[in-house]
């Protein structure tokens, strides 16, 4: 508690602070600036940095380019627009961010207005400053600070399209395996509940390397302070990115140019208790006349948040809510001009992380009397050389990746207050990729030039999964995969062509060639309109088909085969010696599963109301051939009619043969295994058999209004409501999945507003959960929805106090009223009694943060 009262009297230290300088610190007006004739991205940086504001433009885009000398006084707006004139380059200040882009030869050159947010855009689209058709979300790096988020999974956490479910550290033992884990306690983004491994993830446009099982990317290796920018694009992207592109694709952005060396500390915990967090940086950079590079470092660690430590869980004390956790991650990414036209760029990562849980069986908070103990152990590298050949109209590119995660586990079973039973093993996964690309102009049209981007590749996943103790295993798989692509844009209409009735007309088209050897050839479309009547909004449209191959444990995890009693099975009306045959695993004849998604996006960003910003779209994904184990719940395999296709009865001796031929044995039947007891062989591996519609509405809504000498306001509102139902075998009914728990709920939503005034910032963010059904009990039972408030408050000294100059002090108050998740039946002690896909256990949090820059 005297860590609690330091951060509230800290925070009451800061709000006197605020109040009575903020009033005479300097604001982002006029400013004098003397900045040499030099490299225009020198100059820029120079403003951005005196301007105190993130800047966000593509190396190719100001290469070769030169900018006058700039000495006067003026706002960074006007400062910017000097420096761009005859650059054929256009900028949008926006959100603390400068964006710089490229633009048409006959259009305007300077500040831009927000239409022209699409042009900076490159995740979506292969081709350079080509708007993109699919909704996308973009979250800055300073919307990220001023919502007080230090981890990318908790910017991810916030956002209404993604799922806590997939793999992430807070997923209970209660979650069925299919809706998420925690091996590892890797974090993972999982678009519209489709999975983690349906969410393609990034970095810079690279792929990365699988993490454990189940084929998710775990983005917090990344540290925050090297992140630019996360771009999300919520609509199946295989034609443009291929496997796993079903749910979207998520670029984590890095900055390109840091110049200069910062620290950060921060500490944080809950006024119930447990969970107490620490994490601290640095990040150093350095950008000369032909490169840059940056290197940033990342280390945490969290207290485990326990049972004990909430009254809702305190009969269970030994469970883990949430895991200690202990990582330390490293990012490198530098470029450099080897010549005029050829730039060699590398990103490179590294990440180490040890975590642990545990349950007691009992309501004793020994674990070790009778429980269960799991230790994780995670390493994981990457590095992404690229070189790009620019001719002018034409670019090339040459890139690669090779990484390796190792995610090592120990579990030990307590029973009696000794250790009965031991099981350690790794589930390790290595990638590699190559690719030659390429990007061109091919004529010129009324919107702009006609361009087509191109290029072929090469990639292989190879997974190790194997035990050193316990049961035994050892999956040696390896995929590999071939590539081709294409995509035009055509924008047929622009503003230069000063239509009355068209401000806008753009058409893109992309088609992917995959070649998956020993599973299938795939080729997937995609199609896109932008359709603007006006400069005040637009329509948007998008269509496409995208697969995910099946993961690498779906295809070769062992095969399994137990022996147990049929009563199990829902067999009551047999023989209490009848015994049932059940067959699990991995089915190396499976077939990449396959969606098809189109999007409907009204964009309003009216001239009159030039801050403004809003837009809704409609998504609907028609996803088949899903992999999964199609008997639910094998209590009812013998009973239910709806698993019949599942289930042989009256198997011969050669069939049980045939079934147990090469399977790992377990023999679980009270009698020991008779094959003439055996009354059915219950199917239950990995199938290409389920099939999924998951159709919504998003929406989002952005405006920021300056007040004067007060500073100014940024208001935004997102929001996103899901339908998702599946049937998982043709013998089964469709069911909903989206509502019910362990799924994503109906309706999500983030809300909150901004103040910056001079060197203070004050924010005030809403999340909105909208409530499940627990499903397992008849009748269901409602679980309630969970509003929690989040308030930021950061103070930064400026360029004017030479002792004080970069350090900022920040406070958070996560869920600011201490809202706590509905409870739901957990019979079990090692179940947590809540939704931990959906819900959070640790209420209110403080946490207090310094940083220095110089």
């Amino acid at each position: 508690m005297r860590a609690n009262h330091a951060v509230l009297l800290a925070g009451a230290a800061l709000l006197a602070l605020a109040t009575t300088e903020a009033a005479c610190a300097q604001d982002r007006g006029a400013q004098t600036y003397d900045i040499a004739e030099q490299d225009l991205k020198y100059a820029l940086g120079a403003v951005a940095r005196q301007a105190g504001l993130e800047l966000v433009v593509r190396s190719e885009a100001i290469q070769g380019k030169r900018a006058i000398a700039l000495h006067g006084n003026y706002t960074p707006r006007e400062a910017i627009e000097k420096l761009l004139r005859g650059s054929g380059l256009r900028a949008e200040i926006r959100d603390g961010t400068i964006f710089v882009s490229e633009i048409a030869a006959s259009g305007p050159t300077g500040i831009s207005s927000a239409e022209t947010t699409s042009e900076i855009l490159v995740t979506g689209s292969r081709v350079r400053g080509a708007p993109v058709a699919s909704p996308t979300i973009s979250i800055t790096h300073a919307d990220m600070v001023n919502a007080g988020q230090t981890r990318m999974a908790d910017v991810v956490r916030d956002i209404p399209q993604n799922f806590g479910g997939g793999t992430n550290p807070g997923i209970g033992f209660a979650v069925p395996e299919s809706k998420g884990n925690s091996l590892g306690s890797a974090s993972s983004i999982n678009l519209r509940g489709l999975g983690s491994d349906a969410t393609l993830t990034l970095l810079n446009g690279h792929r990365l390397t699988y993490n454990a099982a189940d084929q998710g990317i775990d983005i917090s290796a990344i540290p925050l302070a090297a992140v630019e920018r996360i771009e999300i694009v919520a609509d199946g992207a295989s034609a443009l990115y291929g496997s796993d592109a079903v749910g979207g694709v998520a670029n984590i952005i890095l900055k390109s140019d840091y110049d200069g060396v910062g620290i950060s500390a921060r500490i944080a915990g809950s006024t119930e208790g447990g969970g107490f967090q620490q994490q601290y940086g640095a990040t150093a950079g350095q950008v000369w006349n032909s490169g840059g590079v940056i290197v940033a470092y990342e280390f945490e660690r969290d207290n485990a948040l326990m049972g004990r430590h909430r009254d809702y869980t305190k009969d269970r004390p030994a469970l883990t809510l949430f895991p200690s956790i202990k990582r330390h991650n490293v990012l490198v990414s530098a470029h450099q001009e080897l010549t005029s036209s050829l730039t060699f760029s590398v990103d490179a990562l590294y990440n180490r992380r040890r975590t642990e849980r545990s349950y007691a069986s009992t309501t004793d908070p020994d674990f070790q009397v009778a429980g269960n103990y799991r230790r994780d152990k995670s390493s994981a590298y990457a590095i992404a050389p690229e070189l790009a050949l620019d001719l002018g109209a034409t670019r090339l590119t040459l890139s690669g990746m090779y990484g390796v995660d190792r995610t090592h586990y120990l579990a030990n079973v307590y029973r009696g207050g000794g250790l009965i039973f031991q099981s350690a093993g790794c589930y390790c996964n290595k990638a590699q990729a190559i690719e030659l690309s390429g990007e061109t102009r091919l004529f010129a049209l009324g919107g702009g030039d006609a361009r087509i981007a191109f290029g072929a590749g090469y990639r292989n996943n190879d997974l190790h999964g194997f035990r050193t103790l316990g049961a035994a295993q050892d999956i040696r798989a390896s995929q590999d995969s071939y590539y081709g692509f294409a995509e035009l844009n055509l924008p047929l209409v622009g503003p230069q062509d000063e239509l009355s009735f068209l401000h806008r007309l753009n058409v893109s088209a992309a088609v992917r060639y995959e070649d998956y050897p020993g599973i299938d050839r795939i080729a997937t479309p995609k199609l896109g309109l932008i359709l603007a009547p006006t400069q005040d909004f637009e329509i948007k449209a998008s269509w496409g088909k995208s697969f995910k191959a099946p993961t690498l444990y779906q295809g070769y995890s062992d095969k399994v085969a137990v022996v147990d009693a049929a009563v199990y099975y829902g067999g009551g009306s047999y023989p209490s010696s009848a015994q049932v045959l059940e067959v699990t695993g991995g089915n190396p004849n499976l077939k990449p599963e396959r969606a098809s998604t189109w999007t409907v996006t009204f964009a309003a960003h009216p001239v009159a109301v030039p801050n403004l910003r809003f837009e809704i779209s409609y998504f609907n994904v028609h996803y088949r051939d899903r992999v999964l184990q199609p008997v639910t719940y094998l209590s009812q395999a013998l009973s239910n009619a709806v698993y019949a296709d599942q289930v042989s009865f009256d198997p011969s001796v050669a069939d049980q043969q045939a079934t147990l031929a090469d399977a790992l044995f377990y023999d679980y039947s009270p009698a020991g295994y008779d094959p003439a007891a055996v009354v059915a062989i219950v199917t239950n591996n990995y199938q290409n058999i389920a099939r999924q519609v998951v159709q919504g509405v998003d929406g989002s809504l952005r405006y920021q209004a300056d007040v004067g000498a007060a500073g100014r306001l940024l208001f935004n509102a997102s929001a996103s409501y899901l339908e998702s139902r599946q049937q998982s075998s043709p013998l089964q009914p469709s069911a909903a999945l989206a509502g019910n728990i362990f799924n994503p709920p109906h309706l999500r939503g983030r809300f909150g507003v901004t103040w910056e005034n001079g060197p203070f910032t004050a924010a005030l963010n809403g999340n909105y959960i909208g409530p499940v059904k627990d499903i397992r009990t008849a009748p269901s039972v409602r679980i309630g929805s969970m509003t929690t408030f989040d308030i930021n408050l950061r103070y930064e000294w400026g360029p004017g106090n030479e002792t004080l100059s970069g350090l900022s002090i920040g406070l958070l108050v996560q869920n600011a009223l201490n809202t706590r998740p509905d409870l739901i039946d957990s019979p079990r002690l090692y179940q947590a009694p809540y939704d931990s896909t959906n819900y959070s256990p640790f209420g209110r949090v403080l946490a207090l943060s310094l940083a220095k820059k110089w």
